[in-house]
């Protein structure tokens, strides 16, 4: 009712197309108010997106069109953008947040927060023993070192060492 002016910044991780859509609704209603014409002196969205997030957003998505069996998105459940990303690999495959390595229990358990739930759940039989092909992504703020620990874990739930990874792939 009484809004003259109206400046919009959304939250840094939240999900880019969500973010537009908010500013759009915004818009709408002050361009209803004041006409297309007035916009500028009446109504601004800033982005506010952050670009390691937005990056992420589009690497999953690129990723997941890959035909994963399997995405694992490591990070804090608390983290707005890692929660993002697990919505996102949620659409396309079977996907599992987990926070650390050792919600990786064995190749047939895993612990782990299933998107839109608050608590952590234990799924069985969640890797195969078949062929898999298996996507890792993180969240902004998740250290290297972590996502370093899950890709162990799980290469170890398939009696694969460093060694022989390091035998058969030349890592740098």
């Amino acid at each position: 009712l009484h809004l003259q002016r109206v400046g919009l910044a959304n939250q840094t991780t939240m999900l880019s197309s969500e973010s537009m859509k908010i500013a759009e609704l915004v818009k709408a209603a002050m361009v209803a108010r004041y006409g297309e014409a007035a916009i500028k002196d009446h109504y601004r969205s800033f982005d506010t997106v952050c670009s390691a997030t937005q990056e992420r957003q589009d690497a999953i998505i690129e990723l997941c069109q890959k035909n994963l069996d399997i995405l694992l998105v490591v990070g804090g459940y608390n983290s707005s953008n890692t929660n993002h990303l697990c919505e996102i690999g949620a659409q396309y495959t079977v996907t599992y947040h987990i926070s650390e390595a050792d919600r990786i229990i064995s190749p047939r358990e895993i612990k782990h927060k299933p998107f839109g739930q608050k608590e952590e759940i234990i799924t069985l039989d969640w890797l195969p023993s078949r062929p898999l092909t298996v996507g890792i992504t993180s969240g902004a703020s998740t250290p290297d070192k972590v996502v370093e620990d899950v890709i162990l874990r799980l290469l170890s739930c398939r009696g694969i060492t460093m060694d022989e990874l390091q035998a058969t792939i030349p890592l740098v």
